[in-house]
């Protein structure tokens, strides 16, 4: 095994973020379309697949008081940064959202849902004579072709398994061996893992000191009562405070910011809390973002079931029986325990409600975790529990994978219709 590319699989996939990696993501291809184009965008059209529509519709844009994905395709087209990827929109301004909501309002973009399994982006850009188009398959920033009056620039279409990220790469590690590199890694191969905890912390203590959202951080701030449910109010006023736009980044996970929240914050609040050692709370840290990617390329990038449960808070419950020194069959108990109790929590985009999403996976991972400690399993003849946390994660893929492919098409009907 080569602990090296674990290495660089946490480094590929735990990266900042500014905002909701979904129309992060096609702002991202707007930008590059809009730079390789080189005048002014006349018309723009994007096509994406069902999850990026829903995941993108309803979420709060970074530092503006606007949503969805055409406003986020507007304001890439006024400041977007194709260098700076899921952070495109960081230099965002009152003056640039005033232009963004001309663009909206002049009729310019438009979006069309694309009928392509997987994670699907398109953006096809029109000048006064020329035209670019930009092309993302599978991961949110995963470029796989790029265009300029249809003249090649960039081709990976052929050869699109070989551009397909190097996380894939986790599959041939099992949860054993995931647990040992984290335990036994040096220092400073995963220290890097401490900026993901800082950025984190950052945005959950200016959710809790500003009004973002609906308040629901500051209501379980309020009531709660020990280190977890502390744990969970900083959980859920960092995602309220993502979610509603605010203008920070995070520290994603497997190529979602809220995975981010969930597999950090609970275990570095409860670990500096309880006065654990920092390296050992990095170590905890690091358990939980590689079962979370671990998880998440079983699923897919985006699924009909809530990756911030069954992906981040299985991380997130194997990384807390880390921290507080449980086993390695405590660990892996930990998440047979986890799957057991979310594996049905469904996606219905991003949005606020997220946040209520994210605690009650905190609240979980906790309770998953905690009854390891005490050696209480779920036995793995309930329902669709593996012998193996590996076998649980496969059955749990194939559920969401096979059995619900079509529960997002039923769901984005439903937003569709409110509209």
């Amino acid at each position: 095994m080569d602990n090296r590319l674990l290495v660089d699989i946490l480094k590929n996939q735990v990266v900042p973020a500014l905002g909701c990696t979904e129309p992060g993501a096609v702002a991202y291809a707007v930008a590059r379309a809009k730079e390789i184009l080189d005048s002014e965008v006349k018309q723009l059209n994007i096509y994406s697949d069902k999850n990026i529509i829903k995941n993108g519709m309803s979420v709060g844009i970074p530092g503006t008081n606007e949503h969805g994905i055409i406003f986020a395709a507007a304001l890439a087209l006024v400041i977007g940064k194709s260098e700076y990827k899921l952070e495109v929109l960081k230099d965002v301004n009152n003056d640039s959202i005033d232009k963004a909501l001309k663009i909206v309002d002049s009729g310019i973009i438009s979006l069309q849902l694309e009928n392509i399994q997987g994670l699907f982006i398109k953006v096809e850009a029109f000048g006064e004579n020329d035209k670019s188009c930009v092309t993302i398959r599978h991961s949110h920033t995963n470029i796989i072709s790029e265009t300029k009056n249809d003249e090649i620039i960039l081709d990976n279409t052929v050869n699109v398994a070989s551009s397909i990220e190097i996380k894939h790469e986790i599959k041939k590690y099992n949860i054993d061996y995931l647990i040992q590199f984290a335990d036994e890694a040096p220092i400073e191969d995963i220290e890097f893992i401490k900026n993901g905890i800082d950025l984190n912390m950052r945005i959950a203590d200016a959710g809790l000191s500003g009004q973002t959202g609906v308040g629901l951080g500051n209501y379980f701030y309020n009531s709660a009562k020990d280190v977890f449910s502390m744990a969970k109010a900083y959980t859920a006023a960092a995602s309220e405070a993502r979610m509603s736009g605010y203008l920070l980044p995070v520290m994603s996970s497997a190529g979602s910011g809220n995975h981010g929240l969930v597999a950090i914050i609970p275990i570095s609040f409860i670990g500096q809390e309880k006065n654990i050692d920092m390296k050992k709370i990095i170590r905890a840290v690091t358990l939980s973002h590689l079962v979370t990617i671990f998880v998440k390329v079983h699923l897919g990038s985006l699924s009909p079931i809530c990756g911030c449960g069954v992906a981040a808070g299985v991380g997130c419950a194997a990384g807390l029986t880390y921290l507080l020194d449980g086993n390695i069959n405590q660990i892996k108990g930990s998440i047979n325990n986890m799957v057991a109790g979310i594996s049905g929590m469904l996606c219905d985009g991003a949005k606020l409600g997220c946040s209520y999403k994210l605690s009650i996976s905190v609240d979980a991972a906790v309770d998953a975790s905690e009854m390891a400690l005490k050696n209480i399993f779920i036995p793995d003849d309930n329902g669709i529990l593996g012998d193996t946390p590996e076998k649980t994660i496969i059955n749990l893929a194939h559920v969401s994978n096979i059995g619900m492919k079509n529960t997002d098409d039923e769901i984005l009907k439903v937003m569709m219709s409110k509209c």
